[in-house]
């Protein structure tokens, strides 16, 4: 009973913040940043669910996203003389073209496990990507689609124009989804799932076929990667090839595992932590990318179980063991001396 008053109060308190976010950073570059770290902690969890949670380790989870984000583009533009509630729901299309598109390459690809299945996915995120630049009547080419978020007149006062308004109904659906997400892994399909993971055999033994479990589980991860997709496509009125491309599911990846696949929110800090790299480090040094690839591999060699694992050790205090802080005080200090370093060696090559 204490541990489910402990999730209520956790779930409201993640809905406070939700919605207390503009109130504390009004500002629209800022509110633009929160719009995409909302767009971002969906794809990451909807990653985890392959990743963390069935064991399937797939390079291509942007193609799911970025095809959502196309048919998004194409149905917006299609009710350009629709309501504001119309692009309400518009992430409902991008979760069924998403849902759709990992029905038709999960086929394909959940059909092998381990290795080989990330080397599937690899092939597929390229063949996407080079079909893409084929068909520019869809795709738009290299400049992509562009389209207007601004659907009819206001209702009730809500046009989506300002940014604010787009950062709620991001912060709305990555709510929903997150609590969908969530109660997913209470469900019999999660527990097996995770059985799949750990012990594919095993679950196979019981009376469970693994390879369907983990086809179920990548239709509906990809359904919530194309929620995100439409909810980006929203943010930024635009789909590229970018959006689908190797590139794309790599940073996907990346903020996943930094974040903490163990954990459930593990890849929403790590969304937080990734866009905030990515779009104010950019602002003040040329070398944020090479930060953010020592940021993993401090994390893979030391913090296996990522960001939301430290924090949790450092919340309990049994953890704190001496060599513990120890550890993370010498971190610290490698961190800082490895910064001095690149930004002297950046500036020295830019005879500063």
């Amino acid at each position: 009973m204490d541990k489910r008053l402990t999730q209520k109060w956790f779930w409201l308190a993640f809905a406070l913040v939700l919605l207390a976010a503009p109130w504390v950073f009004p500002q629209s570059a800022a509110l633009s940043l929160l719009s995409q770290c909302g767009s971002m902690m969906i794809l990451a969890l909807s990653f985890n669910m392959l990743l963390g949670q069935t064991g399937m380790l797939s390079f291509g989870h942007a193609v799911y996203a970025g095809l959502a984000a196309f048919a998004a583009v194409h149905v917006m533009n299609r009710w350009a003389g629709g309501s504001p509630a119309a692009l309400a729901l518009m992430p409902l299309v991008g979760g069924c073209a998403g849902l759709l598109c990992g029905a038709v390459f999960g086929f394909i690809t959940t059909r092998k496990s381990g290795t080989a299945l990330s080397m599937i996915s690899l092939a597929l995120v390229e063949l996407v990507a080079a079909g893409a630049l084929m068909l520019p009547g869809w795709f738009g080419g290299e400049s992509g689609i562009s389209t207007d978020r601004v659907l009819g007149a206001p209702l009730f006062g809500i046009d989506f124009a300002s940014q604010l308004q787009v950062y709620y109904l991001i912060a709305c659906w990555l709510f929903v989804c997150a609590a969908a997400m969530y109660a997913l892994t209470r469900t019999p399909l999660g527990r097996i799932a995770n059985a799949v993971r750990d012990n594919p055999e095993r679950a196979a033994f019981i009376g469970y076929d693994p390879r369907r479990v983990r086809y179920l589980m990548f239709m509906l991860s990809a359904l919530f990667a194309g929620v995100g997709g439409a909810l980006t496509a929203i943010n930024f009125e635009i789909a590229s090839a970018e959006n689908l491309g190797l590139l794309r599911s790599a940073q996907i990846l990346l903020f996943t595992f930094i974040g903490g696949t163990g954990y459930f929110f593990g890849p929403v800090i790590g969304a937080l932590v990734g866009v905030l790299f990515s779009a104010l480090l950019s602002t003040y040094t040329r070398g944020w990318q090479l930060y953010l690839g020592l940021l993993f591999v401090i994390v893979v060699m030391f913090a296996p179980g990522g960001i939301a694992g430290v924090l949790v050790r450092l919340t309990s205090v049994r953890r704190l063991t001496l060599p513990f802080l120890l550890r993370a005080i010498g971190l610290l200090l490698l961190a800082g001396g490895s910064v001095f370093l690149i930004e002297m060696l950046y500036r020295r090559a830019a005879g500063l």
